[in-house]
C-alpha cells in the first residue's frame, strides 16, 4: 500500500496508547514489533498519558525503561476509541452509498 503517514499522523498516539495500554512494554519494542503499521515512535502518546515504569538492565546494553498507561492515558485511549467508532462509522456509512 502508498505511504500511509498522512492518514496515520491523526490515529499515532491513540494506537501507542492503546499497545502501551494492553502490556506494559518499552519503545524500542513498540517500534519493533509494529514498524509496518507506521508506528514509529513512542513520543506521540505524551509523556502526561503513561507512567514510567521500572527501568530493566540487559545484560551489555543500556537499561530499557518500561512504560504503562495511568489515568489520563486511559482516559484518552477511551476517548480515541469512541471517536474511531464514530468516524469509521460514518466512512462505512458513506462507502455503502449510505448518507
Amino acid at each position: 500500500m502508498d505511504d500511509l503517514t498522512e492518514m496515520l499522523e491523526g490515529t499515532l498516539e491513540g494506537c501507542v496508547l492503546e499497545i502501551i495500554g494492553s502490556e506494559e512494554t518499552y519503545g524500542y519494542a513498540i517500534t519493533r514489533r509494529h514498524r509496518g503499521d507506521g508506528v514509529h515512535h513512542l513520543a506521540a502518546a505524551g509523556a502526561e498519558r503513561v507512567r514510567p515504569g521500572d527501568e530493566t538492565a540487559v545484560r551489555g546494553r543500556p537499561p530499557r525503561k518500561f512504560y504503562a498507561l495511568n489515568d489520563a492515558g486511559r482516559e484518552e485511549l477511551a476517548k480515541f476509541w469512541a471517536k474511531w467508532q464514530y468516524l469509521s462509522s460514518r466512512i462505512d456509512r458513506l462507502k455503502g452509498g449510505g448518507r
